[in-house]
């Protein structure tokens, strides 16, 4: 008998140990018992070892990042003090350059308030710094970082402070990142796709645009994805279609025409837009970025040209407005139309049963970050401060979603939060809010499988089926998944496949 392609033998998959997997031409050729297997020109034992689905994240910044990864990460800071203090090594040991950090949270900090220019002026002089805050939709920017951006005082969301939102904030951070050398570009992706790899994730869906990176940036990790060996990268450019994104998607080839357009901001930075105003600052209730026929043109002319769309909407105004446009197409185009499509939400984290419905019913995925809610729901979180208690207590209802049938997706919208793809199958099961969270297999399903439905590249039979990409993870646990899942372990990951290719040296 011809010997051919990669055996992985003896692993447990899903609670049956003994198994084995043949890898053939970058799919799942055949699996069953491990006495059983043909024979394979080569073959890593997995010595009991739980073999799974690879991970997929299916909401990453890259760049932003690596850049956190290898720069100023300012997660964890628990007081303004100890920001700035972070801040000042930072830059002791980077003299030179634009500084850029993100991750710092005000929300608990003793002092009461945020970073001010004043704050990065004393410390960093004369040198351009762009801070953002955890939710990436305000930052912190310094003097010489303003003097930068002409006419940025007229923008909307400028603040004298430093402290900068809506418009301001998007021009600060294009002249930042603008700033980032292309090797160290490189170096901050290179870094994201290793510390993916490393925590068994198989695939991440780039969320690129004008306004969080760059034609450029996007064009640069799609080509290192393919010459390195690593995590598949599925690319999206969140741009209108009146602004030229559709013919962006289609110069670069990538999967949608959405992602991170921003049709509202964040909670955290109050610029999520919402029916009803804030509860701790009632004077506003957030914005929405864009008209709805704005929307209704680039829905159309993506479901037109079988393209997905995909739209960042996080309160309940900008998800309304969205699904508005939608409908406005289903009449136009027709339903069937607009679920070949299946176009996207993203974060959807204030959504009431009639959307849910309107989601179920045109073939909508929502992708979904459970981190959010471990981070910021409960009743004493972020969301309860924003909100009010009962609105937080409906955010990110992914067992509505779930037990609707509509598709769900999990992401870390890292830099946001960690990758940490267990991290985020055990918070979407431990809801902050009882009865909200998702049964353990339908977390690790939308964490694995639901990734790959997501982007229309799902095998109809599940990722562990004959036909398959072999997208797997080999776990340092003898453990069966439902143990993993019950006991909220997080093994680490020993190999990684993508399409059947060994990522890295076994562990």
């Amino acid at each position: 008998m011809t010997r051919e392609g990669l055996l992985v033998a003896d692993v447990t998959i899903g609670d049956t140990p003994g198994r084995a997997v043949h890898l053939v031409d970058g799919a799942i050729g055949w699996l069953g018992p491990a006495a059983d297997a043909p024979p394979a020109a080569r073959t890593v034992s997995g010595e009991g070892a739980l073999l799974t689905p690879a991970f997929v994240d299916a909401h990453v910044h890259a760049t932003a990042t690596g850049l956190a990864l290898t720069g100023l990460d300012l997660h964890g800071t628990d007081s303004l003090r100890a920001a700035v203090g972070r801040i000042a090594a930072h830059a002791a040991a980077a003299p030179t350059g634009t500084v850029l950090g993100t991750g710092w949270d005000e929300t608990d900090w003793p002092e009461g308030r945020g970073l001010t220019r004043a704050d990065l002026d004393a410390v960093l002089g004369a040198r351009p710094a762009y801070l953002a805050r955890v939710d990436v939709h305000s930052a912190t920017v310094s003097t010489a970082l303003l003097d930068r951006v002409p006419g940025i005082t007229a923008l909307p969301g400028y603040a004298p402070d430093g402290r900068l939102r809506l418009d301001a904030h998007h021009a600060a951070r294009q002249a930042a990142y603008g700033s980032v050398h292309p090797d160290q570009r490189r170096s901050a992706q290179r870094a994201t796709l290793r510390a993916a790899a490393a925590l068994g994730i198989g695939s991440v869906h780039e969320m690129a645009g004008p306004e969080v990176s760059s034609a450029e940036d996007l064009a640069g990790l799609l080509e290192l994805a393919g010459a390195e060996p690593g995590p598949a990268v599925v690319g999206y450019w969140g741009e209108l279609s009146e602004r030229g994104g559709l013919d962006v998607v289609r110069e670069l080839g990538v999967a949608g025409a959405g992602g991170d357009l921003f049709c509202d901001g964040a909670f955290g930075s109050h610029t999520a837009a919402l029916s009803a105003p804030y509860a701790d600052r009632p004077e506003t209730a957030g914005a929405l970025r864009f008209d709805t026929g704005s929307l209704v043109e680039h829905l159309r002319a993506c479901t037109a040209a079988g393209v997905q769309a995909g739209f960042h909407c996080i309160g309940d105004a900008a998800v309304a407005q969205v699904l508005t446009a939608v409908g406005a197409v289903v009449d136009e185009l027709g339903r069937n139309a607009v679920r070949a499509c299946r176009h996207r939400l993203e974060h959807v984290e204030m959504v009431d049963e009639d959307a849910i419905e309107r989601m179920r019913r045109w073939g909508m995925v929502a992708s979904v970050q459970p981190a959010f809610d471990a981070a910021w729901g409960g009743d004493a979180g972020m969301y309860a401060e924003r909100l009010g208690a009962d609105r937080a207590a409906g955010c990110n209802p992914l067992a509505d979603l779930v037990d609707a049938g509509v598709a769900v997706a999990l992401g870390s919208d890292a830099p946001v939060t960690p990758l940490d793809p267990w991290g985020g199958v055990h918070a979407a099961v431990d809801h902050r809010t009882p009865g909200a969270g998702l049964r353990p297999f339908d977390a690790f399903d939308a964490a694995t499988h639901g990734g790959w439905h997501a982007v229309r590249a799902e095998h109809p039979d599940g990722p562990l089926a004959v036909g398959a990409w072999a997208h797997l993870a080999l776990w340092a646990t003898e453990r069966p998944l439902s143990a993993v899942l019950a006991a909220r372990a997080r093994p680490a990951c020993r190999q990684l496949l993508v399409a059947g290719q060994l990522i890295g040296a076994a562990r």
